[in-house]
């Protein structure tokens, strides 16, 4: 729900609070709009007859006032009520109650959102691929541990955001010589603070590579054991027409790259589990 309403997030976080639900006994209509409705054709009638006698002014004026009351009544009738906005009351409960572990898009200058971004799309691309949804990789260790990595690296990246903007400003606004020495340091934490969680998504990245490589030999396995499935028919095949002596050699080779892609689907999951022990120290 978090993740899919950051506007909404944005403005509960600028102080913007929806309004409380509203009891079903207030909800209906009340008497008084029904009844205004219902008498306005016999009222407007009445008034018409009033402008054709001798007290047109006063009909003028009554009809002005009786027209501005149906206008303001009917405004409030069509005003969207507060209870058919439960999903923004819901949103806002629920980020009262997970306020501090949440992070939203504005929490990250361009240059933190484009690092998170990668790491978001090496932990998506883990987590969505098949060796890891058949079991292949630890596919428990990776539902909690990326997760984990991923909301670390996040909030490394926010204070380092909020940090880098403070330090711009601070250097716009033109610092005394004096300060100088100072700020050089200061500059030089930020720089090391921002290679070490690029590191971290560096670490991802190739956990995410080797995953692809075992995703590529997933593939292959499974396309080439469909074929193997299929080889008897292609056997008779050349076996009635006489030619099955040519298909030997080639039969031969598809055996030999299954086996091929058997050890290559082995080599890429065992490279990522030694990439995921390293994401774990």
């Amino acid at each position: 729900m978090l993740r899919a309403n950051a506007p909404l997030l944005s403005r509960i976080r600028a102080g913007w609070v929806p309004p409380a639900g509203v009891p079903a006994e207030r909800r209906r209509r009340s008497p008084s709009s029904v009844a205004l409705l219902a008498t306005t054709p016999v009222i407007i009638a009445a008034m018409a007859v009033l402008l054709e006698t001798a007290i047109a002014p006063v009909g003028f004026i009554l009809l002005g006032a009786f027209v501005f009351v149906v206008l303001v009544k009917i405004a409030s009738i069509n005003e969207v009520p507060e209870h058919h906005r439960p999903h923004e009351r819901e949103v806002y409960e629920r980020a009262r109650r997970f306020e501090g572990r949440f992070l939203l898009p504005g929490d990250f200058d361009e240059q933190a959102a484009r690092v998170l971004g990668r790491a978001q799309r090496a932990v998506g691309s883990v987590l969505r691929s098949h060796v890891n949804a058949e079991g292949l990789l630890d596919d428990t260790r990776n539902a909690v541990m990326l997760p984990e990595q991923e909301w670390e690296i996040a909030r490394l990246l926010a204070k380092l955001s909020a940090l880098r903007t403070e330090h711009r400003e601070l250097i716009d606004r033109g610092i005394a010589p004096e300060v100088e020495a100072v700020v050089q340091p200061l500059e030089n934490a930020l720089t090391n603070s921002e290679a070490a969680v690029v590191a971290r998504v560096e670490a991802l990245e190739r956990y995410a590579g080797h995953v692809a490589e075992a995703e590529r030999a997933y593939h292959a396995r499974s396309q080439i054991e469909l074929l193997r499935a299929r080889l008897p028919r292609y056997e008779e095949l050349l076996a009635e027409s006489g030619a099955d002596a040519l298909a030997v050699p080639e039969i031969e080779r598809l055996a030999q790259d299954a086996d091929d892609v058997e050890r290559a689907l082995r080599r890429s999951v065992s490279s990522a589990h030694e990439a995921f022990r390293y994401l774990e120290s």
